[in-house]
This record gives C-alpha cells, structure tokens and sequence, in this order.
C-alpha cells in the first residue's frame, strides 16, 4: 500500500513538474505578443488561443499534484482539531461519496468531448488562425485519470492513518520563501555564535 502511494506520489509530481514549465511558454509568448502588437503594431491571431490552451493544461495536469502534497482548498476550522484517525474517516466517505464519482465523471465526458474534436479536427473558433483544440480536450482524460490514481492513493492513506492515528506525509518539495529566508538566517545565525 505504502509503494503504491509513493508510486502515485511520483508519477502526479513528474507530470505536475513537467507542465509547470508551461508558465515559462506562456510568459515567452505573451511577450512576444505584447511586442509585436504595441511596437511593430502586428498583433498575432493566435496569441490568445494558444495561451487559453496553455493554461487550461497546466491547471489540468497540476490537479493530481496539488492533491497528492495537500495543496487543495478545504474548510478545515473543524477537522484541524480532530485526531488524525477521525480526520482520515471523514477524508475516506468523502473520496468515496464525492470525489470518485466526479473523476469518473471527468474521464467519461472528456473522452466524449476528446473523442468528437478528434474526428473532425476541431480548431479554435476563437480567432482566425484556426488554433487546433482536439489534443487540448484529450488533456481532460488525462488530467482526471491522474486524479484517479492519486485518489487511490489518498484513500490508502487514508487506510493507513485509521491503522495508525498518524498522516503518511508527501514529499515536502515546495517551501515558501520567507521559510527558506528564514532557516538561512537561523543557520547564518548559528555559523556566527558557535
């Protein structure tokens, strides 16, 4: 159990990793646009669309990563206080109530939507250049059965926490920068006083 949610761990961190250097495309080519539309006064048909895209699929494949290190919104004025345990029962009827029946639901009317703009080559109708949309609709299947294995593994953890009374971290790889100043200082700070 534990092997499998390190598996699903890695496997929503590689992708959310690797679709995050989708910001770098995106602030390149809103660059680009900004200078070809104000300075030489020719704006780009496809500027638009293609950073609509882009964004679309980093929010879609960083869904499975953001869930895997905790990162989602939760009203947890209540459950902060509860025992671990208690706080993995709830997790547990939730996953199973609401959200496996939404993915599924993702997966299923994506691979419809995905399935159709294939067929006949959908294309944005957004702007002129006529910017191809049918592989961006096939990141909805994907995204979601990402969310998938990771809700399994989050149901594992939850599993293991009713068993234990005690949270199986993630992998902590993000930090704020104020902590990351402020452990720097705290080390400075030792290195002068030893």
């Amino acid at each position: 159990m534990i092997s499998f949610i390190r598996f699903a761990d890695d496997l929503s961190a590689w992708f959310g990793k690797s679709f995050a250097w989708l910001i770098v495309l995106m602030a390149v080519g809103t660059g680009y646009e900004v200078v070809v539309r104000y300075i030489f006064n020719n704006p780009t048909a496809w500027a638009l669309d293609v950073s609509f895209i882009m964004y679309g699929t980093l929010f879609m494949m960083g869904g499975a990563y953001t869930l895997s290190r905790g990162g989602h919104v939760r009203g947890d004025f209540l459950y902060r206080l509860w025992q671990p345990r208690n706080q993995a029962k709830i997790d547990f009827v939730l996953y199973i109530i609401f959200f496996f029946p939404g993915v599924i639901a993702l997966v299923l009317a994506g691979w419809k939507y995905a399935a159709r703009s294939w067929s006949y080559g959908e294309v944005s109708v957004n702007s002129p250049a006529g910017v191809p949309i049918y592989q961006f609709k096939t990141v909805i299947v994907v995204a979601g059965l990402l969310l998938f294995i990771q809700g399994i593994a989050q149901v594992c953890r939850c599993i293991h926490c009713m068993r234990t009374n005690e949270w199986l971290p993630a992998d902590e790889d993000v930090f704020e920068t104020e902590d990351l100043l402020m452990q720097k200082a705290s080390e400075a700070e030792k290195d002068a006083h030893p």
